[in-house]
């Protein structure tokens, strides 16, 4: 399993690069040289504020939109936006939040199912 920074470093590199696909742009690069709570904050707020910049007209069409992960390589795949999103980048996304927050918990932070879930 990735320590904590890693998990986190994932969970946003997901968050960013799911979007960006999804409207057609290039995926942001960030260095992951993170090390502190503090970088960890920063970075999801870069992360937040470059979602936030997308326009949801951006996001039209993006459902059957090719998305090409690894392309050029033996891995390389090919799916539609809407099974993109839904079968690889959100499990995936979700995955690594839910395990860094299952490294926290145990570790004397005191969040709970409603830091993860939010309020409704």
């Amino acid at each position: 399993m990735f320590p904590l920074i890693r998990q986190v470093q994932v969970a946003a590199d997901f968050a960013k690069s799911v979007s960006a696909r999804l409207v057609g742009i290039e995926v942001p690069v960030y260095e992951d040289n993170e090390q502190t709570f503090a970088d960890l904050q920063a970075r999801i707020s870069k992360t937040l504020l470059f979602i936030e910049s997308l326009a949801p007209k951006q996001f039209e069409g993006s459902g059957t939109r090719e998305i090409v992960l690894r392309p050029g390589t033996p891995k390389e795949k090919k799916l539609l936006g809407h099974n993109y999103l839904t079968n690889y980048g959100l499990p995936q996304f979700f995955f690594h939040v839910t395990t860094a927050y299952a490294i926290l918990r145990p570790n004397g932070l005191g969040v709970g199912k409603g830091d993860f879930m939010g309020t409704f």
